[in-house]
């Protein structure tokens, strides 16, 4: 058997989180992920590496290849082999998971020969994340703003899109990277669903398309919540960002930046220890390479 496919996926950052309500929204960054899928005739091995991070766990990428090869009734029939590479660090709550899953499931169907329609790719993705138990809502938020790039705002208890929004080209996200992890799924989900009136607030904001005061007002909401520090998104503010806050279940912090002040930005973000990515804003939409 020689099926072979590369796909890749583009990175997401979030506007509102959805673990307190059921619904979120989320914006394309042009990170990417790229998987490479080699069907073998070994029926139900499957076997993965993160070459770009060898020793975090593959099972989502296993679970989300799995997924795919038994929609199609190729679950019998074929295993697989994976290999991601990525430019995003993993559990820092840059959608490194929601970015893979969309990459994984993208390649695999490619892979096999078939296509699907891109809802039911991502869907794919999103119950593999369950199954491998590395999320809380499912993430379909984020999943969508990585697969069509631009800002996706859903229902992520129905699997629904409520709105999609282009970006403007004029500002960069920067993020603040903390050298310590956090898995989405640790988190104190009941403590975060007490924020749920506060939460509605911003969600409500990026529906009327004030997205980036929604970002802000979620991002301090759910930092204060989980006992992060706020100050960084702040201190991002004060220095000119037009939006900051806290990015997934953190520990990074987004910080949506004018071009004419990234260096302002980005150097108030460099007194934190960590390290400072760029990203640009993307509305590029995932594809078989």
């Amino acid at each position: 058997m020689t099926g072979k496919a590369v796909a890749v996926a583009h990175g997401a950052a979030t506007i509102v989180n959805a673990i307190a309500l059921g619904k979120g929204a989320a914006f394309g960054v042009d990170f990417w992920t790229r998987a490479e899928v080699q069907l073998t005739d070994e029926p139900g091995v499957i076997r993965a590496e993160i070459v770009s991070d060898p020793k975090e766990s593959t099972l989502l990428i296993e679970k989300t290849a799995s997924r795919v090869l038994r929609h199609f009734s190729l679950e019998k029939s074929f295993g697989a082999k994976i290999k991601t590479l990525s430019n995003i660090p993993i559990a820092r709550g840059l959608k490194s998971s929601s970015v893979a899953a969309n990459a994984t499931a993208l390649a695999t169907t490619a892979a096999v020969g078939k296509t699907l329609d891109d809802l039911e790719i991502i869907k794919l993705g999103v119950e593999a994340a369950f199954d491998a138990k590395v999320t809380i809502t499912g993430a379909f938020d984020d999943a969508c703003a990585s697969y069509f790039g631009g800002i996706a705002i859903t229902d992520n208890l129905k699997r629904e899109v409520i709105k999609q929004f282009p970006l403007p080209t004029d500002l960069v996200a920067l993020f603040h990277v903390p050298p310590q992890k956090s898995y989405t799924i640790d988190c104190n989900v009941n403590r975060l669903k007490t924020l749920k009136p506060l939460v509605e607030v911003a969600f409500e904001k990026a529906l009327e398309g004030k997205v980036w005061e929604a970002l802000t007002l979620n991002g301090l909401i759910y930092s204060s919540a989980s006992r992060l520090n706020t100050g960084i998104a702040i201190d991002a503010l004060a220095a000119g960002a037009l939006a900051a806050g806290l990015c997934g279940k953190g520990p990074a912090v987004t910080a949506v930046v004018p071009i004419d002040k990234v260096d302002l930005v980005e150097a108030t973000l460099q007194r934190y220890e960590g390290e400072v990515l760029h990203a640009k804003l993307s509305c590029e939409k995932a594809k078989v390479l």
